[in-house]
């Protein structure tokens, strides 16, 4: 685990790197989180494990970025009930039934809010979608 602390304003601004992690924030330079009194950002969470092995097909990829996203929360303190807000990024919008299937297996109730956007590519070749998250936790 990588957790750097700075202070900005009044608070602490608190930077979540789960164990497995420090390779992307050292080689890309972000950090898969930043949490900010209760509040937390989450970088955008794709379809491969710490091992960078990319699952295969919509299915499994947008299985593992909320995987991925689940243990970024987890290590900030919170869980995928604490998401406000999603953002997902999608390389095929047919894809969404797929995607939306898996999305009900970890958001079967109280929904957040959530923005879908239809885009060209993704960083990798091969990444079919990204999630990125906004929390709030009781501190």
């Amino acid at each position: 685990m990588n957790q750097k602390e700075t202070p900005i304003g009044n608070h602490q601004k608190k930077l979540i790197n789960p164990a497995g992690t420090e390779a992307i924030y050292d080689s890309m330079q972000f950090s898969q989180a930043v949490q900010v009194g209760g509040m937390i950002w989450i970088s955008g969470q794709v379809g491969m494990n710490e091992k960078f092995e990319m699952a295969e097909g919509i299915e499994a990829q947008t299985r593992q970025a909320f995987i991925n996203l689940k243990r970024v929360l987890n290590e900030a303190g919170g869980s995928l009930e604490d998401i406000a807000e999603l953002v997902t990024y999608h390389i095929s919008m047919s894809d969404m039934r797929k995607f939306a299937k898996v999305k009900s297996e970890f958001f079967p109730n109280n929904y957040p809010a959530w923005t879908a956007i239809g885009i060209k590519e993704l960083v990798l070749p091969g990444l079919l979608v990204e999630i990125r998250g906004t929390a709030v936790i009781n501190k």
